[in-house]
């Protein structure tokens, strides 16, 4: 199995560090955010990997190259021209997927210890299009689900602001981990272009297709998202 980690972004949330460097290289505990999770992947066997660059792209290239990628295949889904955001960003990286084969994605500012074989297990006996890893934790959005799992809708905490696929009389709501398994299939249903966000295409694509969350709350995550989080990463992964 292959998997893509979004390290595009220009992660404005993390200045300083990102007026100069890609907040994938930012370090935890002495190891950037990208080897964490280069080396998160090859615990359970995958080591063929896509990674996006837009941001101090060169950066994040020479340090692939200067690594021998942690040990991993890492081909490069060039976004210089444009930040695609996640959604996009996939379906640039099309061409660097094998045909038929299911994939997965996760995000170089997440750290989590979830375990992806159980994931795609999971995955594999429910046989949905997507499978998106979920907690219940506290976020400012969440993916709204029924009581079969099933992806529903999205709302927006502090807003109130939903986006609903699939109607139901309650939906249970949980916090998106970043970490999601695709049918290949993913890419021939895709109907936008450009730029659109992975959220975007789950609510796309629920209404017609079978999208399901795997929950793992009680599980260790870190969204590296501010200068100040990086404490709080370190504290949980050493």
């Amino acid at each position: 199995m292959k998997a893509m980690i979004f390290a595009a972004g220009l992660g404005t949330r993390f200045k300083p560090w990102t007026d100069s460097h890609p907040k994938a290289l930012a370090l935890v505990n002495g190891k950037s955010l990208l080897q964490r999770n280069v080396e998160y992947l090859q615990r359970y066997g995958i080591t063929q990997l896509v990674v996006n660059v837009h941001h101090f792209a060169d950066q994040v290239v020479e340090e692939i190259k200067r690594t021998n990628g942690w040990g991993s295949r890492i081909l490069i889904s060039d976004e210089r021209d444009e930040l695609l955001e996640t959604g996009g960003g996939l379906l640039r990286a099309k061409p660097l997927f094998d045909a038929g084969q299911r994939f997965l994605t996760c995000n170089a500012d997440i750290l989590t210890d979830l375990d992806i074989s159980r994931l795609v297990a999971f995955h594999a006996q429910q046989l949905p299009l997507i499978t998106v890893s979920v907690m219940q934790r506290t976020s400012s959005r969440y993916l709204l689900f029924d009581a079969d799992n099933r992806l529903c809708g999205w709302r927006n905490a502090a807003t109130g602001a939903e986006r609903i696929a699939v109607a139901r009389s309650a939906y249970l709501p949980k916090a998106y981990s970043c970490v999601a398994v695709f049918e290949y299939e993913v890419f021939s249903l895709i109907g936008r272009t450009g730029k659109f966000s992975l959220i975007d295409l789950y609510l796309d694509l629920a209404a017609g297709h079978r999208i399901l969350g795997y929950d793992h709350s009680g599980d260790r995550l870190a969204d590296v998202g501010k200068p100040d989080s990086v404490a709080v990463a370190e504290s949980l992964f050493p």
